[in-house]
């Protein structure tokens, strides 16, 4: 105290963070040191880009479906010491990065790629996500984002109307097929478990949650029992039949054996189009038994539910409008680029329930704003892109009637490939449901009654599906059927032709005998042709 006992309080030294007085931020960025673009910059750079994509689509068949490089020999073309100093100039970036992507990628959209359930991508959807990603619209909050808001509410009705599921009904549009249904997944924990399983956890109740999904169940199902706490010991795996459907009375047997035992089943979930045939689970009996005992219904429809838009589409997928949930991704079987999922429930609540915390750091709309979603109360993500208007515009673009005659195509293509498969003699055909065809190489003088012939023919398939996705004419996937080796073809692409399908048979059958003629053990080689 000083001064007749007044109080003087020092003012606090002002703190100096990453300066001083000598140094100053600068108040205009430096030449070259800005990521915004003028118009004009912007117009010559995209219309450059533009023509080089047009021209691009316009090859895309003339090209190899994959250049087959190994992980090495592309490091070395795009490796770069460190980070640069300084930057370079947009035009120079994507002159740089356009033709390495064209001549390094593997291109998903090429008539004849036949791996994996990635579609062809339509070239609207390509300009959406340009036009969303330059808008940047963050679909976590209405208010941030309203006119992507109604659009995304718009596509999750029209999706659920190209299926057959039961509107009004809630969803969100997400990355994939795990995320599409792991939504669901914690959608049904909450709706299924009966306690207050967020707040509580597992652990307030001695009752283990149980699930239920055939052995042909997609892997997402193990990452979503990690995740949800419940653990991959939790999931009850279903025999399946000779066509890798679900046996429901094993099913219904198991859900018994949990009740005796004390457990908590909640949860059966059926797929609509499996990863490796195709095959559609039986979905009206499956959803018989889960109503019965109370179970939520979920169908994994990431491949196969587009096709339930087809008036002839078998009885078993349309009955996935039985279910309480469906996982479809569009950008699978509806030829969006990626990322495009989406969740779909019965119950527009039951995502809310599962996900939806308030904090008042978002500063929420006022209740009388009614009809709007905060998308980030109905799922995992709080900022969320733009994914639903390029499935919105190409479902606009060629409408319900242009969907079922593209997806009735493939179907058709591929019963065709099945049939060229069955005309060869070197040639044996595995399954063929809706758009995959497994099938493989067999030698003519195979000896289907010896041991060491099967063992070969594994090892020899197995090896031919390396070797065509290393080869760049086509691209396959395999296939493990009863534990014999398969190639697998899924055409789910606007591009393919009869011509492509006869093309991949010429391949596998030119390089399948050449590996025979190099792998062929000498306990084989007195049937190896040419031999005496």
């Amino acid at each position: 105290m000083a001064d007749g006992g007044i109080l003087r309080l020092q003012r606090p030294r002002r703190r100096e963070i990453f300066m001083t007085t000598q140094t100053r931020l600068p108040v205009e960025p430096e030449p070259g040191a800005t990521l915004d673009m003028s118009e004009e910059e912007f117009r010559a750079v995209g219309h450059r880009l533009i023509d080089e994509l047009a021209a691009f689509y316009g090859s895309v068949r003339e090209r190899r479906v994959t250049s087959g490089e190994s992980a090495l020999e592309l490091r070395e073309i795009f490796a770069r010491d460190s980070l640069p100093k300084t930057g370079q100039s947009a035009a120079e970036l994507l002159a740089e990065v356009t033709p390495l992507l064209f001549d390094h990628s593997l291109h998903n959209g090429h008539p004849r790629f036949f791996g994996y359930i990635t579609s062809s991508a339509a070239p609207l959807g390509a300009l959406a996500d340009l036009l969303a990603a330059s808008i940047n619209q963050n679909c976590g909050l209405r208010n941030l984002s309203p006119a992507a808001n109604e659009i995304e509410m718009q596509t999750v009705e029209w999706l659920a109307e190209l299926i057959g599921f039961p509107r009004p009904c809630g969803g969100i549009m997400v990355s994939g097929g795990n995320m599409a249904n792991i939504v669901a997944f914690l959608a049904a924990r909450h709706a299924r478990v009966p306690w207050d399983v967020r707040r509580k956890g597992l652990s307030a109740d001695q009752r283990r949650p149980v699930v239920y999904g055939s052995r042909e169940t997609h892997t997402w199902i193990e990452k979503a029992a990690d995740i949800s706490g419940i653990g991959t010991g939790a999931i009850r795996w279903v025999a399946v039949d000779d066509e890798q459907r679900m046996r429901v009375d094993e099913l219904e047997r198991q859900i018994i054996q949990d009740r005796n035992a004390d457990n908590l089943p909640f949860l059966v979930v059926g797929t609509a189009g499996n990863v490796s045939t195709g095959a559609i689970d039986p979905l009206s009996a499956i959803a018989a038994v889960a109503a019965e005992h109370g179970l939520w219904f979920h169908v994994d429809g990431a491949y196969g539910a587009p096709a339930a838009v087809l008036p002839e589409a078998p009885p078993d997928l349309r009955a996935l409008s039985r279910a309480d949930s469906v996982a479809l991704d569009p950008h699978k079987w509806l030829y969006s680029p990626l990322e495009a999922a989406c969740t779909l429930v019965r119950d527009p609540e039951s995502l809310s329930n599962a996900f939806s915390y308030r904090p008042a750091y978002y500063h929420l709309k006022d209740e009388s704003d009614r009809g709007g979603l905060d998308y980030y109360e109905h799922g995992l993500q709080n900022s969320r892109g733009f994914r639903a208007l390029k499935v919105w515009l190409c479902l606009r673009q060629i409408g319900r009637d242009g969907y079922e005659q593209s997806i009735r195509q493939n179907i058709a293509l591929a019963r065709r490939l099945a049939e060229l498969v069955e005309e060869h003699p070197e040639l044996s055909l595995g399954t063929q449901q809706l758009s995959i065809t497994t099938f493989r190489f067999q030698p003519s003088d195979f000896r289907a009654d010896t041991e060491a012939w099967r063992v070969y023919l594994d090892e020899l398939n197995r090896r031919l599906v390396a070797d065509l996705q290393a080869g760049g004419e086509a691209y396959v996937s395999n296939a493990v059927l009863d534990g014999r080796q398969f190639l697998r073809a899924c055409i789910v692409n606007f591009r393919t032709l009869e011509t492509d399908l006869e093309a991949l048979r010429s391949i596998v059958v030119r390089l399948g005998r050449q590996l025979d003629l190099r792998l062929r053990p000498p306990e084989l080689e007195s049937s190896k042709p040419g031999s005496f």
